[in-house]
């Protein structure tokens, strides 16, 4: 039993270092659905401590690839691989299986395919040293598996027609137009997919594999990715940045209503002490209800300056794109984009709401003058452009957001002209996606510009969302 709450434990710290908040309750709650549900079925294990330790969405993928880790299906080599020998097996073989699964779609014959490809191609290191292990990327570089889309349409085609099925249904999904038939077309969507899930299933396999020799701890640090809120913005690659875009609007809606909420809660001024103690006459002087000053309704203007250098542009465009969506929450929302030159990029971040990243960044790059001559950042002459050009966009009313690392390449960093700024603002904040320990280091002029207007690290999803509907003004 010392085992199982041992295993539980180390389950949960797991998760916790990737981002999920599991806390001593929810930790209770799974040791008591283990007690209930035995440890017969994986499957039932694994639904039932999914339901007491994960507490909101986009977390799933993490839990499972982490359960897996901590409650292996297997142990060792599984037993698909044990009736082959080493010199016995040819990747022409594992292929043309690989083929024939992913025509049929047969998950069951693809997870089998995987095992035996991650046994046998994927090894790397020497056994009994720190790099002994298996590998998903070294095992699907000798498959490549994409190359058998092909050949696995063929056979399936081949099968259909041998079953005298598939002559009149092409006909009939095909048009005079030459587009491909709609059969064609799922036919291809459903190998892509089986391509995909071979994928996945050869990188669980060589994550089973390598946390026997190197320990589980080690491979969830490395090999289990982190959950999307908890993705860093400047280390995020590309196709992390194009999830993250994706989770715009639904992240919106959720931000939306809890600003709505923040700002119901402060319809209630203070306390209006005259009128409360004038009413508690008619109760002997007994302040019953309070009477509450009636505040001035009012949505605050928000701007935001935003760096989309390089560096930082991947941060600064999702952070651009989620404030337009939260529009709808402020009087006015104008947004400003620099690198060492100050251009208003409202309208293009409107009109690229719904659209991708890169056409966001082609846009800015080519439509907007956020560079003068040369192509470093430079915050000092950037905010001493918008002092000059575009002073009338902050009033009393207006809320300033700065989004950059503060690293200013060695150029001056015009703190007047910040200074100038938050002076006229009702609010200004400075959002930095760097970790504070690298703030002041090198070319960072970041502790000089905090010293200014407050700056808070937000490196990821959450951090963000913490800034927007607790210290942002609504």
């Amino acid at each position: 039993m010392t085992e199982v709450v041992d295993r539980l434990v180390g389950f949960v710290e797991a998760l916790r270092s990737k981002g999920i908040n599991v806390g001593p309750s929810e930790t209770i709650d799974a040791a008591a659905a283990v007690e209930v549900l035995g440890f017969d079925d994986r499957g039932l294990v694994k639904e039932g401590l999914a339901a007491t330790l994960i507490r909101r969405g986009g977390q799933r993928d993490v839990f499972d690839q982490t359960f897996d880790l901590f409650f292996p299906k297997a142990v060792g080599a599984p037993s698909a691989t044990l009736q082959f020998e080493v010199d016995d097996v040819e990747v022409s073989d594992i292929r043309a299986l690989l083929a024939m699964a992913l025509a049929e779609a047969d998950l069951r014959a693809l997870e089998h395919i995987a095992e035996i490809a991650v046994d046998f191609l994927g090894r790397v290191g020497q056994e009994g040293t720190n790099t002994a292990g298996w590998s998903a990327f070294q095992t699907l570089e000798r498959l490549a598996p994409s190359t058998l889309i092909v050949p696995a349409l063929e056979m399936r085609t081949s099968s259909s027609q041998g079953a005298g099925g598939s002559g009149g249904a092409s006909q009939q999904g095909s048009s005079g137009t030459g587009e491909p038939a709609f059969a064609e077309r799922v036919a291809r969507d459903e190998v892509r997919q089986a391509v995909e899930a071979f994928r996945e299933m050869v990188a669980a396999e060589a994550r089973r594999r390598t946390a026997e020799v190197r320990g589980r701890e080690l491979v969830t640090q490395h090999a289990v990715r982190t959950g999307g809120n908890q993705i860093d913005f400047l280390s995020a690659n590309q196709h992390e940045l194009e999830e993250l875009r994706r989770s715009v609007q639904p992240l919106a809606r959720k931000l939306a209503s809890r600003l709505a909420a923040k700002r119901r809660r402060r319809r209630r001024g203070p306390i209006d002490i005259r009128r409360t103690v004038r009413k508690s006459m008619g109760t002997g002087g007994i302040p019953i209800k309070p009477i509450y000053v009636k505040p001035r309704p009012s949505r605050p203007e928000l701007v935001l300056l935003c760096d989309v250098s390089g560096s930082v542009s991947g941060f600064s465009q999702f952070t651009m794109l989620l404030v337009q969506a939260l529009s709808a929450q402020f009087t006015k929302v104008r947004v400003f984009a620099f690198v060492n030159a100050m251009a208003e990029v409202t309208d293009i971040v409107k009109e690229s709401t719904g659209a991708g990243g890169s056409e966001l960044a082609h846009r800015l790059t080519h439509e907007a003058r956020v560079t003068n001559w040369h192509s470093s950042s430079d915050y000092g002459s950037a905010l001493v452009e918008f002092e000059e050009n575009f002073a009338s966009a902050v009033g009393p009313r207006t809320a300033v957001v700065i989004l950059g690392d503060a690293r200013n390449n060695n150029q001056k960093p015009h703190f007047e002209a910040l200074h100038a700024i938050a002076a006229r603002s009702k609010r200004t904040f400075w959002l930095n996606p760097e970790h504070p320990s690298r703030w002041g280091l090198g070319d960072s002029d970041a502790l000089e510009y905090g010293e200014i207007v407050p700056m808070y690290q937000c490196s990821n999803i959450d951090q963000l969302s913490n800034f927007i509907t607790k210290l942002l003004p609504v």
